[in-house]
């Protein structure tokens, strides 16, 4: 919405070392923002941490880097006066995203980012909640300062009405889709197999023979937390679905091992880390069902004959997504796809499911695909037909066919200059002392120096 007002904290992990490698360096307060200080250190982290990340700064990092951090204190002062809060179990839940990115994408395991950062995982996660806190905090003051402004469709026409037509949004291939899926029937044996598993890692921790956190990293299958030894992070409770929830909420012994909960991703077991709060921190082992190949043939064979059924026009498609899909999600919409968080249900290729964008790439309107198998977003193997709905081509922007894509785009506009002025107003009610040698600069908002 608006230019980044703040370094961007996904780095923090190059910021702590960054601080580690200044600590013999000779610390100075640079600039003051009310009560608060930026010290020379404060730039010098983060700017090791863009260099690091590979973010491109806009300027003398030296100028642009204290402005943000100074923005940054008066959007927090802000938060105190107008008591903005956010929850711990939000912001734990943001640094265990980050954290579980970072050993993926960037260290590549646990042991590695502990062994870069001189700590374990639990002190790094300390570490990284105050700054994230204050980012989720600075998040929270602009959106409720622009959460009452509005546009109408007069605005929109306005904005766009002289503009060159080369500068106008171009608007990527769109596609509605409605999908039927099937899940494969899972045998009682084979259940079984998965549970008799999960006992035997259970004893082999009550016994002593093995650890947990070892038995998660080497067999449970939600990747993400295996590589963490099962450890899931302070989490609240609404962030789980609910048997999962009520399991690792009811745990008070941490040594002891839950009883085996069965969630819609498959068959967990349950160990407590810690209590705080409305938070727990847990580790848990993930085993699902095997899916046998004539199972999933059978769906295909299902989905067959209800592609008949529909060419004989016994059914219509619509008809068939009440009657026979296992989608929970889009049962009830007519098959629709759409995004939960905004409603929306036109999508970019890039954003469809891959097995999706690939069924109807070469679709025309109103056909159906033949079947295919795809995981899920509980990672489980379904089988699918898809129907394209409708496909708007690539295009220049239009009031007519995408008044919602330019009326965000106004929006945007309106919020940061909502939010430009408020820092300006800021700058002026607010006491501002910068050092002499940190005063040279083109600052994004020249209120500073008075």
């Amino acid at each position: 919405m608006i230019r980044k007002i703040f370094i961007s904290l996904l780095g923090v992990f190059s910021m702590a070392v960054s601080a580690q490698e200044q600590k013999n360096v000779i610390d100075e307060v640079i600039w003051v923002v009310g009560d608060e200080a930026i010290l020379r250190s404060d730039v010098e982290n983060a700017r090791m941490e863009a260099l690091e990340m590979g973010q491109r700064l806009e300027g003398d990092p030296y100028c642009v880097i204290p402005e943000q951090l100074a923005v940054q204190k008066l959007f927090l002062h802000q938060a105190a006066i107008d008591s903005v809060e956010v929850s711990d179990a939000e912001v734990f839940q943001e640094v265990d995203m980050r954290l579980n990115a970072a050993i993926v994408q960037q260290f590549g395991s646990r042991e590695k980012l502990e062994e870069v950062m001189h700590k374990g995982l639990s002190q790094i996660r300390e570490q990284m909640f105050n700054s994230y806190k204050d980012k989720m905090l600075v998040e929270a003051v602009q959106r409720s300062l622009v959460q009452n402004i509005k546009v109408t469709p007069a605005q929109v026409r306005r904005y766009f009405k002289d503009m060159p037509e080369d500068s106008i949004p171009f608007i990527p291939t769109k596609v509605e889709c409605q999908i039927i899926t099937r899940e494969p029937r899972i045998p009682i044996e084979e259940i079984e197999r998965v549970k008799e598993e999960l006992r035997d890692y259970t004893e082999r921790v009550n016994n002593g023979s093995a650890q947990f956190s070892t038995l998660a990293l080497l067999y449970s299958e939600d990747k993400q937390s295996a590589q963490q030894g099962g450890e899931l992070g302070f989490t609240g409770r609404g962030s789980w679905v609910p048997e999962f929830a009520n399991a690792a909420f009811n745990l008070t012994d941490p040594k002891a091992v839950s009883k085996i909960v069965e969630t819609e991703f498959g068959f967990h077991i349950i160990q407590l880390i810690e209590k705080r709060g409305d938070l727990v921190n847990c580790r848990h082992i993930l085993r699902k069902p095997r899916v046998s190949t004539e199972a999933l043939q059978q769906c295909v064979n299902d989905l067959d004959s209800i592609l008949a059924e529909i060419d004989k026009g016994l059914y219509t498609f619509d008809e068939c997504v009440s009657l026979v899909s296992f989608d929970k999600d889009t049962r009830n919409n007519y098959g629709l796809l759409f995004d939960g968080d905004t409603g929306i249900s036109k999508f970019e290729m890039k954003d469809l499911p891959s097995e999706v964008a690939r069924a109807v790439a070469g679709m025309k309107v109103g056909e159906i695909s033949k079947p295919f198998i795809m995981i899920n977003k509980k990672g489980k193997e379904v089988v699918a037909i898809v129907k394209l709905k409708n496909r708007v081509n690539g295009h220049r922007a239009t009031m007519a066919e995408d008044y919602q894509d330019m009326q965000n785009v106004v929006m945007d506009k309106l919020c940061e200059e909502k939010l430009e002025n408020w820092i300006r107003e800021k700058q002026a009610a607010t006491y501002i002392h910068i050092n002499d040698g940190w005063q040279n600069c083109e600052f994004q908002y020249p209120g500073w120096v008075k």
